[in-house]
């Protein structure tokens, strides 16, 4: 059997993919994997695919899509990122969020952006997402974004660019832990090929944020616990994998009552003071005092408490104007408001709609640009212009026209692919990538990997899940040794080891990832996708659909 056989659909020859060159070579970076796997053949490989496929089934890991519960796919091929390549991409989503945590915290207090012209005084007041309940309100440790995904995409000249913030409830990273005990257990050779960085220390670093998150309490240890909105959620399988790998409890509004500004949990001995609440559910249902007064799974009395200074919310109560897309758009300025500094990673180039000479372009253009509501997620009511019919342009161009703060645009992004295992054997398919970061008030720290989706059909221009989009585990290599010898080198290079986090696949701490499949569930309440968008990608060859992402 060839030894490149198993890819000889993947080598097209097209620009944009990230494990071959134009000319069909294998790029660098994914020649050692490459080899491996194409030593394997194709036989082997996909008999281990499909055990690495039921082990997603047996486990529970599933998403919700269309009422029903389906396993989420992941592919055997990873994607492999250089040390290099993520010391760039980890420092520029460490400056993106310490900027946004400027911003929120300018935003709730002084408004000095406003006032300098930075941002204009309309983004903020215009904006849903603004609680003013929490107007002048600074947290113990001045950390607001404690958990934050930022959405990548790679664009055609192969350079990563940021699509958009999620600095409220950001979710996948229990796919990112499950991905790599999956990819440890099935193909435990691989990882020898090249050291790989570790993720699995991703439950104790959030652990420690949220415990430094804490108000000053007599106790030693701050008591924190993980807010769900139920088993009928679609996210609750992370819920549940992150608080039993924290250590902590997971409850839900039931469990919890307010006491004299305080929160308490309900247990069997009694109450128990709640110190941080690392909450899963959307601010619009997290206490009816203040917001939706008929929402079951908020706790009246927790904006009180969290005003008094006596607990702490996780991400904090107020953040979506961090993810709003119009936001976004300022994101380069702010960074260099706050920090002097230049961004690191670019956004993608956008309209914004609400300057006139703006939306008369983009109205110009409407066929040629993909059009987003500043407040959507998951793909909801974007319109890709080269898919779109006449009619449904007309349409868009008067709603832009009576609501042109409700939109953004951009221009369609060519992304990058990665072989992908399908029926006929691995083939091109597009990816994005989100990178998670933890942010303790004293540094923020990148898990060094992130949630990469990619799109399954062929042709297929959005990664959601909800759009049979699956996943794949992503592989930071560790930065090349020298070539010293000597024990004194052997001690030193060990200790580096340990201090960078390699994967061992025999590790056997990713046991604690395994979960107990729940019931399947009859109904489930939304909640965002892994990653919020889905990307709108149009090949030139190829004629685009007409869903949105």
């Amino acid at each position: 059997m060839s030894a490149t056989s198993l890819f000889h659909s993947a080598r097209t020859g097209a620009g944009g993919d990230e494990m071959f060159a134009p000319d069909g070579t294998v790029r660098p970076t994914y020649r050692a994997l490459h080899d491996a796997l194409a030593g394997l053949g194709p036989e082997e490989f996909r008999s281990r695919s499909d055990s690495l496929a039921r082990s997603y089934l047996d486990q529970g890991i599933t998403f919700d899509h269309a009422g029903e519960e389906r396993p989420f796919p992941i592919d055997a091929i990873p994607r492999l990122i250089d040390a290099e390549e993520w010391a760039r991409v980890s420092a520029g989503i460490s400056q993106r969020v310490r900027a946004l945590e400027r911003f929120l915290d300018d935003l709730y207090n002084d408004q000095s952006a406003i006032a300098d012209g930075v941002i204009p005084d309309e983004l903020v007041t215009s904006s849903s997402y603004v609680v003013e309940e929490m107007r002048g309100y600074t947290p113990p440790n001045g950390v607001r974004i404690h958990i934050s995904g930022i959405d990548l995409v790679r664009d055609g000249d192969g350079e990563f660019r940021v699509l958009e913030d999620n600095v409220r409830t950001p979710s996948g990273v229990s796919y990112v832990l499950s991905n790599r005990r999956a990819m440890a257990q099935s193909f435990p050779e691989l990882f020898a090929d090249r050291p790989v960085r570790r993720v699995g220390e991703y439950p104790g670093r959030l652990l420690s944020a949220l415990q430094a998150a804490a108000p000053d309490i007599p106790d030693d240890e701050a008591t924190v616990v993980v807010l769900t909105p139920g088993r009928y959620n679609s996210a609750y399988f992370e819920h549940s994998l992150l608080a039993r790998t924290m250590g902590v409890d997971l409850v839900e509004a039931s469990d919890l009552v307010e006491r004299n500004e305080r929160i308490y949990m309900r247990t069997t001995a009694g109450l128990r003071r709640v110190d941080v609440i690392y909450k899963r559910t959307d601010d619009d249902f997290i206490d009816p005092e203040v917001f939706r007064p008929d929402s079951m799974l908020g706790v009246p009395g927790l904006v009180r408490a969290v005003l008094a200074g006596n607990v702490v919310v996780a991400n904090g109560i107020g953040n979506g104007i961090g993810d709003d897309k119009l936001t976004y758009t300022y994101v380069p300025d702010l960074i260099r408001y706050y920090l002097c500094e230049e961004p690191i990673l670019p956004n993608v180039d956008t309209w914004r709609l609400e300057e006139s000479e703006s939306r008369a372009e983009v109205l110009d253009r409407l066929e040629e640009l993909v059009v987003k509501p500043v407040d959507g997620s998951g793909g909801k009511g974007i319109v890709i212009g080269p898919a779109a019919t006449t009619e449904e342009l007309d349409a868009l161009r008067a709603r832009l026209q009576d609501d042109p703060r409700g939109w953004i645009a951009q221009p369609v992004v060519q992304l990058s692919t990665i072989p992908t295992l399908v029926e006929e054997g691995p083939e091109p398919r597009h990816v994005d990538l989100r990178p998670f970061a933890l942010n303790s008030g004293d540094d923020v720290w990148v898990l060094p990997g992130g949630l990469t989706r990619v799109a399954l059909p062929r042709g297929e221009m959005i990664v959601n899940s909800s759009r049979g989009g699956g996943s794949k585990d992503t592989w930071v290599l560790a930065a090349e040794r020298t070539a010293s010898t000597g024990p004194a080198a052997s001690t030193a290079q060990s200790q580096e080891t340990r201090d960078e986090g390699i994967e061992d696949p025999t590790d056997d701490s990713y046991d604690e990832f395994a979960d107990v499949r729940e019931e399947p569930a009859e109904e489930r309440a939304p909640e965002p996708d892994p990653v919020t968008s889905a990307i709108p990608i149009i090949d030139v060859d190829e004629e685009a659909p007409h869903d949105a992402q």
